[in-house]
């Protein structure tokens, strides 16, 4: 897919303003909720949890305030917080790791180890039993994801993976790398897919954000068990596909 969105090609002033204002909201409160969920490791993780679900709600309100940016489900009804699931969904900004964590039940995200680099923000992800993968080594990050995806499963957590590996351009869908898949094939809990176009309003490595309203489709469940790694990621990666040629 390599239909853009060609509306913010000629942005305004308020587009900067409330972008400039979006990125110290999220720096300044990033930094005194990663020291909360630091400090937090001396508690359970379900506070934990409710730290940072209660910091992407307060990321959404000023995201609105200042960008004049929301956002619409379709398809919530799908979500069983009393079964586990494994999402599978398309990325193309920093919107979708923020609003998937307040809109999902109680899960862990796969990340790349990068991110631990930063300061206080990285350290605090550990605190939300993230599952840090090495991109560089391929065979190990296969064997973290499977390792403590069915750990924190078997806990009771979902399992938030972007397959596409890194973020797509807006309306674009990248290859689907296999590892979600083979964690659904190896434990047998069902696979959610996801498809949203944050890309058209947030998009990929910019400063800019873009007032509008973003479209995310939580699809149908996608059993698993008997099934074969491929087909699960294909009918995943099909039903994204599919739902991003819908938006347009």
């Amino acid at each position: 897919m390599t239909q853009q969105n060609t509306s913010h090609q000629d942005p305004r002033p308020k587009n900067y303003i409330g972008s400039a204002l979006l990125f110290l909201g999220i720096f300044s409160t990033a930094t005194v909720v990663g020291i909360l969920l630091i400090l937090g490791m001396l508690t359970t993780f379900k506070i934990r949890w409710k730290i940072g679900h209660a910091w992407c709600a307060i990321i959404g309100w000023i995201t609105k305030v200042t960008c004049g940016l929301t956002y619409e489900v379709e398809g919530l009804e799908t979500i069983d917080p009393q079964r586990p699931a494994i999402i599978l969904s398309n990325h193309q900004s920093a919107w979708e790791t923020l609003a998937l964590r307040y809109i999902l039940p109680p899960h862990s995200v796969v990340i790349k180890r990068e991110l631990l680099y930063l300061p206080i923000w990285g350290w605090s992800l550990l605190t939300l039993k993230s599952i840090v993968i090495n991109r560089k080594n391929q065979r190990a990050s296969l064997r973290s994801l499977l390792e403590q995806g069915t750990k924190y499963l078997n806990e009771g957590l979902w399992v938030l993976i972007f397959p596409e590996g890194t973020r797509a351009g807006a309306r674009e869908v990248l290859k689907f790398n296999i590892g979600g898949a083979m964690l659904a094939h190896k434990t047998g809990y069902p696979v959610i897919p996801v498809a949203h176009n944050a890309g058209d309003f947030w998009p990929r490595y910019s400063f800019l954000k873009y007032p509008g309203v973003i479209k995310l489709k939580i699809g149908p469940v996608i059993e698993t068990k008997g099934r074969k790694a491929a087909d699960i990621n294909a009918e995943a990666e099909a039903w994204i596909t599919q739902a991003m040629k819908e938006m347009d």
